[in-house]
């Protein structure tokens, strides 16, 4: 799919940046005028993207993670986050639901959520060299107001 607008950013893995993640996001998908219910979704879906990178990529450190942003031809909203922590050893283990590697305190929901809220979910990672999350979402074309 051709990319027509782009942006690209990296921050630490400290968890205050998990709010500026999903605002960014928010703020970029705002060019293709969704709707609230929309909007809610990306933020959510990208918010697990990052606190999945915070949590489980970085444990016992601070790392960077980017995030890129991508409006493709077709209306379709891509989402790129990726960090170069410890990885997953087994993508598809992780993506069944209320599995996690973390404390007790987190739900094993974080891919569920995403791919729920988004058209497609992709997974990469390798152990010691870290993981890319790509979402995707169409959002639909509102009716003339």
């Amino acid at each position: 799919m051709k990319r027509e607008n782009c942006v690209s950013m990296e921050f630490w893995s400290c968890s205050a940046n998990e709010g500026f993640a999903r605002s960014a996001a928010a703020c970029f998908a705002a060019q293709l005028d969704p709707t609230l219910e929309e909007i809610n979704d990306i933020k959510t879906a990208v918010s697990e993207a990052v606190t999945n990178a915070i949590v489980h990529a970085y444990p016992d450190t601070i790392g960077k993670i980017s995030m890129r942003l991508s409006l493709l031809e077709g209306r379709c909203l891509e989402i790129v986050v990726k960090d170069r922590g410890v990885g997953i050893a087994d993508v598809a283990q992780a993506r069944e639901p209320l599995f996690t590697t973390g404390s007790e305190e987190r739900s094993g929901m974080g891919f569920t959520i995403m791919e729920s809220f988004m058209d497609t979910l992709k997974v990469r990672s390798a152990p010691g060299k870290g993981t890319v999350v790509t979402m995707r979402r169409k959002i639909a074309r509102r009716a003339s107001r």
